[in-house]
């Protein structure tokens, strides 16, 4: 079954290159993958590599993906939803991404900024309801020295970081649609650093205890 999903998920990465053939002549011949808050290009790339390369490198990306989770001992102590998302995870974006890229270089009239950031907004709320149900492992969850250490410390910071996304996940949503100045970033930021001080603060008190 892992290896069929894997197969699967490759070939799912890899079938933007049919779209990819079909809008060849149309592109230019340089295409935008990059754009700042507003909307706006800022980085280009020839589009021999936006229309396969990109497939194909998010392909090797899904193989690497599926490979660890498939040789993580403690891999199933993790989620199944959190598991399976893992495994897709890369390919979808795939099939939603490259689109979408191909289409704006057309000129094709496609809010990619409210797009990209809704949808990123939707998978940070799916993961963040499954982190509490994650159990101890190495490739999926908040892998810090103290919480593989410690299987409390791990409980406790995937039940605090579930809220702590749920909520981020929710904002970064409705900033889809009224985009406020460097608000994603700032979500971002706590995102990382609010699960990794709260683990660490629990980690001192555990220590101050004994």
């Amino acid at each position: 079954m892992k290896n069929k999903t894997t197969i699967l998920s490759t070939i799912l990465c890899l079938l933007p290159m049919v779209l990819s053939a079909a809008v060849y002549e149309k592109l230019p011949q340089q295409v935008a993958v990059h754009f700042d808050i507003s909307g706006n290009p800022d980085n280009y790339v020839p589009k021999v590599i936006a229309a396969f390369g990109i497939p194909l490198l998010l392909a090797i990306i899904n193989l690497y993906t599926n490979f660890r989770v498939s040789k993580d001992p403690k891999v199933e102590n993790a989620s199944s939803s959190l598991r399976a998302i893992t495994r897709w995870l890369v390919s979808l974006l795939s099939v939603i991404m490259v689109p979408v890229t191909l289409f704006g270089a057309m000129e094709r009239k496609i809010p990619i900024i409210m797009l990209t950031t809704a949808i990123t907004g939707v998978v940070i709320v799916i993961c963040g309801n499954y982190l509490p149900k994650c159990k101890q492992n190495y490739t999926i969850g908040i892998k810090l020295p103290w919480t593989l250490d410690n299987d409390d410390n791990w409980n406790r910071t995937h039940r605090f970081s579930g809220f702590v996304w749920v909520t981020g996940g929710f904002i970064i949503i409705i900033n889809a649609f009224i985009q406020i100045p460097n608000l994603l970033t700032a979500v971002v930021i706590g995102l990382v650093l609010l699960p990794f001080l709260y683990s660490y603060l629990f980690y001192k008190s555990q220590k101050t205890q004994g």
